[in-house]
């Protein structure tokens, strides 16, 4: 039997699109590229990256009856991961479609998730979510599901439940939860959305975090770095550099699943993100959202990861 911790995640697990131009963009135009699916989600994309470093993995989410949720059930069994989650046959799987440049940044993205906003709070009422929820160490749901569901998520437990933003317009279903997270991962928009107001300066910034109610955040800010909010205490930690960037798709999700799975093991926080920020910035140099990665590969990058500096205490 493992004596591994276990994560259960909550929210998303659909198809992935990801077309990227191979030329300058021009916009309202007809641009070359490339076009290429995978199975991703926030939830899902943090969860994997948790196993691959040790955890076990549960998911609960919903997809629909046709190929592309096939395909999701497909990547939960190949992963090794507890499916916990809910087919509706007549429904279509959720699924995002995003348009790169050619340097593997967003240029647009499209999220057609109404089986999310539909089903998935609803199905917070399950005996078979609370056995879950039971049996887990720890709690990871991202703003796939509706501010009600989540509310109702963590009103379950008080066993440590973490987020993920996924975007602006969608972090603020984690509002009437924040002083319940014992973390929440997000991007710097994002993490301005949830403190009410735009700031270059990241102690302020926390402190308005702070002063909503968040008692830990993990916010990037791309080759700028990130930054580490716990209760008072803030931590800047530049990022390394890496080969080439290939693809920024699953960095934030990687970083998150990794950061999990260390503090489950009991790393405090600004350590734990340096798995986060090795395994984000691996992620970055492959056409792939999640990736396996070698011990070797880890060890290699956490050696390149600069340590946290203070910024405010």
């Amino acid at each position: 039997m493992s004596t591994a911790p276990r994560l259960l995640a909550i929210g998303g697990a659909h198809l992935d699109r990801r077309g990227q131009v191979s030329g300058e963009y021009i916009p309202a135009v007809s641009n070359p590229g490339t076009m290429r699916e995978e199975i991703g989600g926030g939830a899902f994309n943090a969860l994997r990256n948790a196993v691959d470093c040790g955890v076990e993995g549960s998911l609960f989410s919903v997809r629909g009856g046709d190929a592309a949720g096939l395909r999701v059930a497909g990547e939960v069994s190949d992963w090794r991961i507890e499916d916990l989650s809910v087919t509706f046959l007549d429904r279509t799987t959720p699924s995002y479609t995003a348009l790169l440049d050619r340097n593997g940044d967003l240029i647009a993205g499209l999220a057609d998730m109404a089986l999310y906003d539909l089903a998935l709070g609803r199905q917070m009422r399950r005996r078979g979510l609370r056995d879950a929820v039971a049996a887990c160490d720890a709690l990871l749901c991202d703003a796939n599901m509706p501010a009600d569901g989540i509310e109702r998520l963590a009103r379950l437990t008080d066993k440590p439940l973490h987020g993920i933003a996924v975007s602006p317009a969608k972090v603020v279903r984690l509002m009437g939860v924040l002083p319940r997270l014992d973390c929440l991962f997000m991007n710097r928009r994002e993490a301005e959305v949830v403190a009410g107001s735009a700031s270059d300066d990241p102690a302020m910034l926390a402190g308005a975090l702070v002063a909503r109610g968040l008692r830990a955040a993990v916010i990037t800010s791309g080759e700028s770095g990130v930054t580490i909010v716990q209760g008072g205490d803030v931590f800047g930690m530049a990022v390394p550099e890496v080969d080439a960037v290939v693809d920024v798709t699953g960095a934030g999700d990687a970083l998150a699943g990794a950061t999990i799975a260390a503090m489950m093991r009991g790393v405090p926080l600004a350590d734990a993100v340096h798995e986060g920020i090795a395994r984000a910035t691996l992620t970055v140099e492959s056409d792939q959202a999640v990736l396996r990665i070698s011990a070797r590969d880890m060890a290699r990058r956490l050696a390149q990861v600069p340590q946290a500096r203070r910024i405010q205490q």
